[in-house]
């Protein structure tokens, strides 16, 4: 795959993940066993996590611009997504009445993570072929 291509996959991956992070209060009206924790009781839970994702989700689509000045946001993206799905994975697999978060939320993050980390370490490589090509 070329820069252009690797660099275009990015910034289309930070758009699509940064509305998507934006959506997370109406996921949770459609599927609220797949999105919303404890039976979406107590909004103010809902609303602080929503309120999390929609910035996170906002400075990601800014990211989009020039991801390579932007290398730390999305690590901590790509970090915090991990850890956010880890301790989900266990408190769903502790707790029978979460468990569709094991097919929701946790693999979202994961695939966020993933796809991210994918992108961003092949972008890295070209930066640095092109760096000792130069």
């Amino acid at each position: 795959m070329t820069r252009g291509t690797h660099e275009m996959l990015l910034k289309r991956a930070l758009v699509v993940f940064g509305a998507i992070f934006c959506l997370v209060y109406p996921m949770g009206l459609v599927w609220p066993s797949g999105w919303v924790w404890h039976g979406g009781h107590g909004a103010y839970y809902l609303q602080m996590i929503c309120g999390i994702y929609v910035v996170l989700g906002v400075f990601l689509v800014m990211a989009a611009r020039d991801p390579a000045a932007n290398r730390s946001l999305i690590s901590f993206t790509i970090w915090s997504s991990v850890v956010h799905a880890a301790i989900m994975a266990v408190q769903a697999i502790g707790d029978p009445q979460e468990t569709g978060h094991l097919i929701g939320d946790v693999p979202a993050l994961l695939l966020v993570a993933g796809v991210l980390w994918w992108l961003q370490a092949s972008e890295d490589k070209a930066a640095l072929a092109r760096r000792s090509v130069g």
